[in-house]
């Protein structure tokens, strides 16, 4: 235990120890207690080699001082220990402190703790979550006004989903030019499980994912939790680049090709109807399946270009393509997704939902039944707002940060940041003793690559997106003149 340097990268060790920053005292007891709490809790083992004093003061923005300070404090508690020619390691008996039930592990760790969390005193940029559409409230009204009776009128188990449910799924895609029927849709707890379900369909030891890079974290962490290898391919401007994906598809035999076609999370990316048609074509040639999130399929700006078909629209039977989809569009509280693909696929899923919670609930189904109808009016009605907020953003952006630069999304909810230099890790800890806390292009990558880009999402209100953008440009503007240096307390978002 330990020969691997996990942690050779102090981005690493920055991404587990999250938003230690908080709290009062000097920085450098702040530091030793998040590593103390990290060692307790088994996010870091013993035995493990922790980065140099200088790389992790670099990928923390503190100075080395501080970092030399926090490691002789462990070091006095037992939690650390210096091997002669071997480095600092977590020693084999510290003495750890009360466990505080924190989220470790993998690349999306910082987004699911903030859930669970709440948004502290920082502005937090780990979710692009919005605001849910006051048609859920019609529709709950809806609702509430019928006799439920039927619904009452069986257990109330339904692994596959409830069948109205189904059926408006099934319309849904045969409207977008995919014809489907009932018996091709599973309705899941939100697109998170219907990831995890088809991975545990197509993933067997050992396998390999191809994904795009960039791509969301807790998507790759699900790809990770099967044990696969993730291959990527990066994006140009209408999606996957498809000569690499030939490439790598004919190297790597991969058990799952996995994209985000429609307004790609976070590049804002919406692939071109040619470029969907040359990956349904690759992944036949190659005997791939595909598996496109299109989690934000209803994402739009509605600017009067329809997007394309989903991939299903483009594939045959030589290529298995499941197509997932959620409400986020709506309102992610919904927590309702699906999965769409070959009937086969589907019950093999289904049997996995069932082992795992027998169903969904019955009342959110039918609840959802009654919006998905709407999807288009809803996604019509929202893209207007979407449109306005993206623009503002970027507004505020050229104004106060004119060095930093990204490409106007299609669509989606945030826009994909490049900094003109320098490590999105180390601008990440800064940001924070900022009040903001932002998610580094290096998450997001297989390789850790993209280190120089940001993810930040723009459907906030205006006077968070103006205060946002202030404390950016304030952490940008500080870190650019002075470096690294240590802070106090967070103020409170006001």
């Amino acid at each position: 235990m330990g020969e691997v340097d996990r942690f050779a990268r102090g981005a690493e060790l920055a991404a587990v120890l999250g938003n230690w920053t908080q709290g009062p005292g000097p920085l450098y007891l702040r530091l030793t207690d998040a590593l103390a709490t990290a060692a307790g809790e088994g996010a870091v083992q013993p035995g493990e080699r922790l980065p140099s004093e200088r790389e992790l003061a670099r990928s923390l923005a503190v100075s080395r001082a501080t970092v030399v300070s926090a490691y002789s404090e462990l070091r006095d508690r037992g939690v650390l220990e210096r091997r002669q020619g071997s480095g600092t390691r977590v020693a084999a008996r510290g003495r750890p402190p009360r466990d505080d039930g924190r989220v470790r592990g993998g690349q999306g760790t910082v987004i699911f703790q903030r859930l669970i969390d709440g948004p502290g005193p920082l502005i937090s940029l780990a979710s692009a979550a919005e605001d849910g559409a006051p048609e859920v409230a019609d529709a709950l009204r809806d609702l509430a006004r019928h006799d439920i009776s039927g619904l009452l009128a069986d257990p109330g188990y339904h692994p596959r989903g409830l069948p109205e449910l189904r059926q408006a799924i099934a319309a849904y895609y045969t409207s977008l030019g995919v014809p489907t029927g009932a018996e091709e849709v599973l309705v899941t707890a939100g697109a998170h499980q219907a990831l995890v379900l088809v991975s545990d369909v197509y993933l067997r030891n050992p396998s390999t994912v191809v994904v795009e890079a960039p791509s969301w974290p807790p998507c790759l962490d699900i790809f990770r939790a099967a044990n696969a290898r993730l291959v990527p391919v990066p994006l140009d401007d209408e999606g996957i680049e498809a000569r690499q994906l030939s490439a790598v598809l004919a190297e790597h035999s991969p058990g799952l090709l996995y994209v985000m076609p429609t307004y790609h999370n976070p590049a804002g990316i919406l692939m071109s109807a040619d470029r969907r048609r040359r990956v349904a074509e690759l992944a036949a040639r190659h005997g791939v399946a595909i598996l496109e999130d299109n989690a934000y399929a209803d994402c739009g700006f509605g600017d009067g270009a329809e997007p394309p078909p989903p991939l299903a629209a483009y594939t045959s039977a030589a290529a298995e393509t499941i197509t997932v989809g959620s409400l986020k569009a709506v309102w992610g509280g919904l927590r309702i997704g699906w999965v769409r693909g070959p009937a086969g696929i589907i019950e093999r899923c289904a049997r996995r939902k069932a082992l795992a919670d027998l169903g969904s609930p019955v009342i959110e189904q039918a609840l959802v039944a009654r919006l998905v109808p709407r999807l288009g009016e809803i996604a019509e009605r929202r893209s207007a707002l979407r449109r306005e907020r993206c623009s503002l953003l970027e507004g505020l952006l050229r104004e106060q940060l004119p060095d930093w630069s990204w490409r106007s999304p299609d669509g989606g909810s945030s826009l994909w940041v490049a900094l003109p230099e320098g490590s999105a890790d180390v601008f990440a800890q800064l940001a924070l003793r900022h009040g903001v806390e932002v998610i580094p292009g290096s998450t997001m990558d297989p390789t850790g690559a993209h280190d120089g880009y940001l993810r930040v999402p723009f459907m906030r209100p205006p006077e968070e997106l103006a205060e946002l953008v202030r404390r950016l440009a304030a952490a940008w503007t500080e870190l650019r003149r002075y470096g690294p240096r240590d802070y106090g307390p967070l103020r409170p978002v006001i």
